[in-house]
C-alpha cells in the first residue's frame, strides 16, 4: 500500500523502519516542526525526520496540519495514512484523504488511556498491564473502532522510557499484520466502551514532586513513570534532588517520619526512605551537578545519611505547555 506516516517522537521509530523495510510504499512522513531544545536552544529534528532524510524519505512539517497539509497529502494520494504518537489532532478533511482512512498505534489498551500520556499513566496507576492498541481514526481523541490489540505486561522496574521502547517495537509487528488485514479485507473493528475511556495529559512538573506521606509503592509509580522526564523530584537539605528509580521494599514500618532515611541504610545495602506507608529503596538519583548514581554510591559518598530526611518542594515550578497529542 501507499503510505504516508505521521509521527514525532522514538516511539513510532520502529514502526516506520518496518514500514521502510515492508513490500509497502512510504509516500512521507509528517512530523513535528523542528524546535530549539537543551541549554543551547539548538533546533533539533525529530528521530521520525532524522530517519527518513538518511533514507530519502519525504519529510512535510506543519504548524497545523489541518490548516496547512490537506492539499499536499491529497496530491500525495496515499491508500492509508498511520500516525504513532504525532502530535496534533486530525480533522476530518485530513482523515477523509486516504482510500482506507487512517490509522493509530496507540500505547495503551483502548479505551483505557487515550490521549498524551498513556504510557506514563499507566505506570502512575499502578498497572500490571498496558499495550498497543491500533484503532481507526475519527475526528474525536482515541475514539475510533479498535482494529487490534496486543497486551504485555509492566514491571515493577520498568521506567516509562524501557516500556515505551518495548511498545514501539511490539506495535511496529502488530502494524504490518494490521495492514495485510486491511489490505484483505479481513479485519473486523471493534467499538470502544467508551464509558471505560480515561484521559490522559502530558505530565506536569508540578505533578512530578515527591511526597512521602504517600506509599511506598505510590511513590515507585511516580518516579517509574516520569523516567525520563520529566523526572520525580525533592528536596534533601536544601537541594534539589531527582529521583530515576526505586522499588518498595518488604521491610516493616518504623517511627520515623515520612521521608527519613532508616534501617539498613548503608553503603553496602543502598538508601531506605520511610514514606507514609511503607519503605522504599532508591535504586538512582541525582544531585545538581552531578551523575545519576545508585543508592549505595550516594550513601557512600555521604550524600545520603541515615536519619536525615527528604522534603517536599515547595518553591514554584512553572507549568509546561501541554501538547495536543493524539
Amino acid at each position: 500500500m501507499r503510505i504516508i506516516y505521521l509521527s514525532t517522537p522514538e516511539f513510532g521509530l520502529a514502526g516506520l523502519q518496518k514500514l521502510y523495510e515492508s513490500r509497502h510504499e512510504v509516500l512521507a512522513v509528517v512530523t513535528q516542526p523542528d524546535k530549539p531544545s537543551g541549554r543551547g536552544n539548538k533546533i533539533t529534528f525529530s528521530p521520525i525526520k532524522e530517519f527518513a532524510l538518511k533514507n530519502n524519505i519525504k519529510v512535510l512539517q506543519y504548524e497545523k496540519i489541518s490548516r496547512d497539509g490537506v492539499d499536499d497529502l491529497k496530491d500525495l494520494n496515499p491508500d492509508i495514512m498511520i500516525t504513532a504518537a504525532y502530535g496534533q489532532i486530525l480533522s476530518q478533511a485530513i482523515i477523509g484523504i486516504p482510500k482506507y482512512g487512517i490509522i493509530n498505534v496507540h500505547a495503551s489498551l483502548l479505551p483505557k488511556y487515550r490521549g498524551a500520556s498513556p504510557i506514563q499513566s499507566a505506570i502512575m496507576k499502578g498497572e500490571t498491564q498496558t499495550g498497543i492498541t491500533i484503532m481507526q481514526t475519527e475526528a474525536g481523541l482515541d475514539t475510533g473502532d479498535i482494529l487490534a490489540v496486543q497486551a504485555t505486561d509492566i514491571a515493577p522496574t520498568e521506567t516509562a522510557g524501557e516500556l515505551g521502547q518495548r511498545l514501539s517495537k511490539i506495535g511496529a509487528d502488530l502494524l504490518l499484520s494490521t495492514l495485510d488485514q486491511i489490505e484483505n479485507h479481513t479485519i473486523v473493528p471493534t467499538k470502544q466502551q467508551h464509558a471505560d475511556a480515561t484521559i490522559t495529559t502530558k505530565l506536569t512538573k508540578e505533578e512530578c514532586l515527591v511526597n512521602f506521606n504517600k506509599s511506598a509503592k505510590q511513590i515507585r509509580c511516580l518516579v517509574m513513570a516520569t523516567n525520563p522526564d520529566p523526572v520525580a523530584r525533592c528536596i534533601y537539605k536544601g537541594e534539589q534532588v531527582k529521583l530515576y528509580r526505586a522499588i518498595e521494599t518488604d521491610l516493616a514500618n518504623t517511627d520515623a517520619d515520612p521521608g527519613t532515611l532508616v534501617e539498613p541504610t548503608s553503603p553496602k545495602t543502598g538508601a531506605f526512605v520511610q514514606c507514609g506507608q511503607g519503605v522504599l529503596e532508591i535504586l538512582e538519583a541525582q544531585f545538581p551537578g552531578g551523575k545519576v548514581l545508585t543508592g549505595k554510591q550516594l550513601v557512600g559518598g555521604r550524600k545520603l545519611n541515615k536519619g536525615e530526611g527528604f522534603m517536599p518542594m515547595t518553591f514554584p515550578i512553572h507549568h509546561e505547555d501541554k501538547d495536543e497529542n493524539s
